[in-house]
This record gives structure tokens, C-alpha cells and sequence, in this order.
């Protein structure tokens, strides 16, 4: 490929609106141009990144003996009826009408189309098990597109979806996907993360997130250094860190904190540590037309998992944090100083693990400016009704797993698989006869990957002030040839070619660049750009015998001969 017969259009300046470093440079090097909030057209170099993704994808996709088919971007209402989504999907979804009035969806997932596929296509057992795939458009109506490609409107993602005539077997699907999934993210050359993860709107019952690692991921992951163990901070299992309770040794004080609804201030009040005060929350939940007030209790250095809470019984329904009317009605009091002790109304309490087993500790006393200390469980109030985990772990808490503490870090969430079970196969009839002729539902699961996030991902983990740096195998170009006097040299435009016709031969994706710009100028784009590996051909060096190399992460470049670029390159990803 030779630079003046392709379509490059570098920018000097970031737009305004560009937040994030991916989607500044992306901007810059021309891989996308905005065409309204969330919707991007991919220029020609970001579409070779899209499609060496697409290629990794599908290649250990097939590998794995998944099957590629291509649904329908627009989706009829009637199937989306069937599962109740229709409903319960937000605004989110976007909702169409044809010109007969009826209904449609611009698609934000498949699950819906693929078993209607299934019912319709899949009999008998013997046809067991299936596992159809495809790549396509996506369509996700974000109240407020931002950071680019990370969280757009219209995305590429690929979706794929296994049906198995029971668990045991969906079980043995779902890890051949994980698998398959781990060689995808490696070979795309990226620090990745499988974690435990919730299954969350999509419903089912194992979930798996892959996290690229960046400081600018929206997500917190929980791992541990010396053991396996990674999950997503909502599901992370936070183990209590109190061994047993301690017997009180402290009389139930009343004391005066003007003015400190805050546990630090009220710790630094009463020169107390922060893990001696005990925080209320209080949540609402309405079911059948009746109100009931929930008070969770974590301890005041904590924070609470409203993902745990959800999955409470009596909470999993739906909950809202309640209204200060609420509040006063049952605690007589407003937020700030509230506690479990001399409510005015009942409340279901909810410790978590660790409060459960404290003493002596601080709560509100249910009066401005007043908190009590040396509160005890059994002498001055009830045990809890529920104890359960209810907070998000912190840096260096015990591992789940026994083997290790924690540690935290960010990612950006780029694949997702989930066991989903009988969820949309129940739910619409997806059946088939077993040996003995009677019908079973079939079991499915479900395997999610960001593609147009992924390029985002991949330049929030690999960039520097000059630019993108990208993974060789997902580059737009592996090597940019730049020839410094490309018009005015016969020698260096014949070593050129050379090059890249050699390298080319040997499966390496080259451009030349026969613009004829000047060093800084070409050096300096395609740095942004990002391309791995650098050739410098110039009439100097070639009177020594010698080019220059520098790859992408170098700090300076080194003189080879060109017979010799070959060796620093190492294997070409191929296409």
C-alpha cells in the first residue's frame, strides 16, 4: 500500500467535545469523524483496526465451532413481546413504526431473534448443540453519548448465542466460549482481565466480564495478586473483617455533634477511628401498594453495593432510597443522625458482615446534632434481622479465596458471557424432542464482544504524549516505510519500494509513505497514528549502507542494514 493512493487525514487539535484520550486521538490520527452524538463514521484507518478485530474474533470463533449467521439490524415488536422486554427495557431501546403503524426496534441485542431462529430451525437432540454467531450494528439510545467509541449510540458487536439440550452440556458451551474468549483478547495483544461479574438486565445465572486494564476504565475490578481470584467490585464477595464480636466494655453514651451528618466528622469529633462508626442507609421498597422501610447498617469507612442490596429478599424486586418524609416518619429525625435505635415505626434492619460483629461502635441517635457511642448489639438493640454482604470490597481486604488480599484497579468492560439458562427459551417456547420423543426446553448462553469499544480500550491502555501505540496485531499498518527525499532520490526510492515489496511478501501489512512530506512532519503523524514499526530511508544512511528502525514504544531509533529490518519485526500477524 503506498500513502499517496490511500486516504489520510490527520488533525493538529482535538475537538472540544473529545473527554477522553481515545477519543481525542482517534479524532486526530482520522480514524473517526462525528456525524451526530454517539454516531461516528469510521474513516479508512480506523476501519483496519475494526476489521483485524473482526478477523481475531471470527477466527477463534469458528475455531471454536460457533456458526456465523446475520440478523436483522430493525426487529419486530412481537418477539421482544414475548419475553417482556418490550416493557422493561428503558429508553434506551429505540422504538420505531413503519408505514402500517407497526412496531419495531432498532436491535440493542439479539437474544430475542436468535431463539425465534432456534424454534424454528432446531428439532431433535440430534441437532444438539448449536452455537450461532454474528457481527453486527448495534443501536443503544444513550441519555448522554460520550468518551467516542466507548460509549456510543451505534456500535459493532459481536453476540453470540449457545443452545444445548441441558445445563451439564450449556456448561461445557459456556467454557469453551470463555476459552475462546481468552485466546481472542490475547492474541488482540492487550493487559486483559476475565473477573466474575453479574449477570445484571441480560438475566441468567454465570457471567464472566473480560476488562481491559486502563486508569481511565468507568469499572473498579477486584483481584489478587497471589491467587486466580478477579471479580467486578459488584459482585467482589467482601468478607467480614471482624473474626467474632467482642464483648461491650462501654456504657450506651448520648454525645453532642453539632452539625456532623458525615462519619468522618463525627469520628474526628469524638477522636474516634472511622471504622468505629456504623453509617445508616435507608432504602424503600413498594410491593402490592404498601411501603416498607429498610435500614441497612455498613461501617462508616464502607461503601454500599446496591448490586448486593438488590438481591436481598424483599429488595429484589426493586428498591429507592426513601424520601426524607419517609425517613422522619419513621425515625423522627432527618438524614445525618439517623440509627436503629428509638425509631418511631418498624423498619427492617440489614447489617452487613463486619458490623454484625463489632462492638462499642457509633450510631445517630435519631436527633439532630446527637450520636450515641458504645452501642451493642443484644444490650442496647436487637440483633440484626438479616446480616449479609452488603458492601464493596476495598484494597487489601481478605481474598475470597483464602489465598491472598486484594488489590484494585480499572478496566473497560470489552466482552461479556453469561449462562443464561431457560430465560428466553421458556419464555418462548423454544423447544426440541429428546430420544424419547418428548419435547425440552432448550438451555442457552450468551457471548458478548465490544468490537468498535475494543479500538477505544485499546488506546486508553496503549498511548503516550506523542500519540496511539498499538498492539501490532490490531495496528492499521504493522510498518510505515518513511523515505526522506522520496522525489529528489533515485536510490532511496528503489530501496524503498524493495522494502516494502519484500516485506510485503512476507505477510507484513506495509505502507510507503510516497507523499514526499518532510522527516518531522511524517515522523510525527505517524507516531500519532501509531503504527508499530518505522523505516527511515534516507541518502545519508543508504551511503553507509544502513536504514533506520525504530519501533513505535523506542526511544530512539537504530541503524540496521536493509537486509536487516527483517529480524527486528518478528512475525507478521497475517491476515
Amino acid at each position: 500500500m503506498h500513502a499517496s493512493k490511500f486516504f489520510i487525514s490527520t488533525l493538529k487539535e482535538a475537538p472540544s467535545d473529545a473527554e477522553v484520550v481515545s477519543h481525542k486521538l482517534m479524532t486526530r490520527a482520522g480514524m473517526i469523524r462525528k456525524l451526530a452524538g454517539g454516531i461516528y463514521s469510521y474513516m479508512p484507518l480506523g476501519l483496519r483496526v475494526i476489521r483485524k478485530i473482526e478477523a481475531i474474533i471470527r477466527d477463534e470463533m469458528d475455531r471454536a465451532g460457533a456458526i456465523e449467521l446475520l440478523m436483522p439490524l430493525v426487529q419486530p415488536a412481537e418477539l421482544w413481546q414475548e419475553t417482556g422486554r418490550w416493557d422493561k427495557m428503558g429508553p434506551e431501546m429505540l422504538r420505531v413504526k413503519d408505514r402500517h403503524d407497526r412496531d419495531f426496534i432498532i436491535q440493542p441485542t439479539s437474544e430475542e431473534v436468535v431463539t425465534d431462529i432456534a424454534r424454528a430451525e432446531i428439532h431433535s437432540w440430534r441437532q444438539l448443540p448449536k452455537n450461532f454467531y454474528h457481527i453486527q450494528t448495534k443501536f443503544r439510545d444513550e441519555r448522554r453519548p460520550r468518551f467516542g467509541l466507548m460509549r456510543g449510540r451505534e456500535f459493532t458487536m459481536k453476540d453470540a448465542y449457545s443452545f444445548d439440550r441441558d445445563e451439564d452440556a450449556a456448561g461445557r458451551s459456556y467454557d469453551t466460549m470463555f476459552a475462546a474468549y481468552l485466546r481472542i483478547f490475547q492474541r488482540l495483544g492487550l493487559e486483559f482481565r476475565a473477573v466474575s461479574a453479574d449477570t445484571g438486565a441480560i438475566g441468567g445465572s454465570r457471567s464472566h466480564e473480560f476488562q481491559v486494564i486502563a486508569d481511565t476504565g468507568e469499572d473498579l475490578i477486584a483481584w489478587c495478586p497471589d491467587s486466580d481470584y478477579a471479580a467486578n467490585i459488584e459482585l467482589a464477595a467482601a468478607l467480614p473483617l471482624l473474626d467474632a464480636r467482642a464483648a461491650a466494655t462501654q456504657p450506651l453514651t448520648r454525645s453532642p455533634t453539632p452539625g456532623t451528618t458525615r462519619c468522618e466528622d463525627v469520628a474526628t469529633l469524638l477522636g474516634l477511628p472511622l471504622d468505629r462508626t456504623v453509617k445508616s442507609i435507608v432504602l424503600a421498597a413498594d410491593n402490592d401498594g404498601k411501603t416498607e422501610l429498610w435500614l441497612l447498617m455498613l461501617r462508616g469507612d464502607h461503601e454500599l453495593n446496591e448490586v448486593k442490596a438488590s438481591k436481598l429478599p424483599g429488595l429484589n424486586n426493586g428498591f429507592r432510597f426513601a424520601s426524607e418524609a419517609e425517613i422522619v416518619e419513621h425515625f423522627g429525625c432527618t438524614p445525618g443522625y439517623l440509627g436503629p435505635i428509638g425509631l418511631k415505626k418498624p423498619v427492617r434492619i440489614v447489617a452487613d458482615l463486619t458490623v454484625a460483629n463489632m462492638s462499642d461502635f457509633v450510631t445517630g441517635a435519631n436527633e439532630v446534632d446527637a450520636h450515641l457511642t458504645g452501642v451493642n448489639w443484644g444490650r442496647d438493640l436487637v440483633e440484626p434481622g438479616l446480616v449479609a454482604d452488603l458492601r464493596n470490597v476495598v484494597e487489601g481486604d481478605p481474598s475470597p479465596d483464602g489465598k491472598g488480599r486484594l488489590a484494585i484497579q480499572r478496566g473497560i468492560e470489552v466482552g461479556h458471557v453469561f449462562f443464561l439458562g431457560t430465560r428466553y427459551s421458556e419464555a418462548m417456547n423454544c423447544t426440541f424432542l429428546d430420544e424419547t420423543g418428548k419435547p425440552r426446553t432448550m438451555v442457552m448462553g450468551c457471548y458478548g464482544i465490544g468490537v468498535t469499544r475494543l479500538v477505544g480500550a485499546a488506546i486508553e491502555q496503549n498511548h503516550d504524549e506523542r500519540g496511539i501505540i498499538w498492539p501490532q496485531s490490531i495496528a492499521p499498518f504493522e510498518v510505515v516505510i518513511c523515505p526522506v527525499g522520496w522525489s529528489k532520490s533515485e536510490q532511496v526510492r528503489a530501496t524503498a519500494l524493495q522494502l516494502h515489496d519484500t516485506l510485503s511478501a512476507q505477510g507484513f501489512d506495509v505502507l510507503l509513505d510516497d507523499r514526499d512530506e518532510r522527516p518531522g512532519v511524517m515522523f510525527a503523524e505517524w507516531e500519532l497514528i501509531g503504527v508499530p514499526h518505522r523505516i527511515t530511508v534516507g541518502e545519508r544512511g543508504l551511503k553507509e549502507g544502513i536504514v533506520e528502525y525504530q519501533g513505535r514504544r523506542d526511544g530512539e531509533a537504530q541503524k540496521v542494514a536493509p537486509d536487516a529490518v527483517l529480524s527486528l519485526l518478528g512475525h507478521p500477524t497475517g491476515r
